[in-house]
């Protein structure tokens, strides 16, 4: 499995990036090619003091080429595109294939 992480900071306007995330960008998501399976926190928290992030999002793929694919697909451009529309305070995307230790 291959995952896909975006780490989102601070917005400047943290109501319209709950309500345009949900509303608006996560409908998009579902329409990605080769997405497994997803999930997102608003609930980001730090063992002290405050969580550098205020948002996470993980989308769970077959292998990276799966992912590339998404990405490069129409939806994967138009999800990437519709960021500037609420995450004011960037995004921080990395990837990795997760190592699976279940036995």
């Amino acid at each position: 499995m291959h995952k896909l992480v975006v780490l989102y900071p601070h917005p400047a306007d943290p109501d319209h990036f709950r309500e345009y995330y949900v509303n608006n960008h996560l409908p998009l998501i579902t329409n990605w090619p080769g997405l497994l399976a997803w999930r997102y926190s608003f609930e980001v928290a730090a063992p002290k003091g405050e969580a550098p992030y205020f948002a996470v999002f993980e989308g769970d793929f077959a292998d990276a080429a799966a992912m590339a694919a998404a990405r490069a697909s129409p939806y994967g451009q138009r999800v990437s595109a519709d960021a500037a529309n609420y995450a004011t305070g960037g995004a921080v995307v990395i990837h990795y294939p997760v190592q699976d230790t279940t036995g």
